[in-house]
């Protein structure tokens, strides 16, 4: 959801020496056709997300993916963990309020699609994530808790 660190601990991680890849940003995704043609959605690029996890796994080295699509599902086998951010709303909304680095969400129109989508999609996120890491704690902290799940010692 937007507002819990995502983008801060991506930037941390990289900083770090991981390789940390927004799929919110650049040429990962895409519009496409929702199943059954009711419309479409921002959805990865299957075959480029393929060529990054095929990467990944020739390379051995830790990889951090990062974004929220209706089609993530299909890769889930393939991670190691699927790690939810989360933060309380009121905390998110104070969070994307103060940001200067992502306009999204400073409109009420956008408020209230967030507010929506915390409570339609944050459930299916979170019954789908094996670890859930609370956005609230020191951003240190759930760097170092990412970095010890991706099993190198980069930082």
């Amino acid at each position: 959801m937007p507002g819990v660190g995502k983008s801060t601990v991506l930037s941390l991680l990289e900083q770090r020496d991981y390789r940390a890849v927004d799929t919110d940003l650049g040429w990962w995704i895409e519009n496409a056709p929702l199943p059954g043609g009711t419309g479409t959605e921002p959805q990865w690029r299957e075959d480029r997300i393929e060529a990054l996890i095929a990467e990944h796994e020739r390379s051995g080295e830790p990889l951090f993916i990062a974004g929220t699509v209706v089609n993530q599902g299909a890769f889930y086998p393939r991670f190691a963990e699927i790690i939810l951010h989360s933060a309380p709303l009121p905390v998110m909304l104070e969070r994307i309020e103060a940001r200067s680095t992502n306009p999204f969400g400073k409109t009420p129109e956008e408020r209230e699609r967030i507010i929506a989508d915390t409570a339609e999609i944050d459930p299916l996120l979170r019954s789908s994530a094996t670890v859930e890491l609370d956005t609230r704690r020191p951003i240190a902290e759930t760097v170092d808790r990412l970095a010890a799940l991706g099993g190198s010692e980069n930082g």
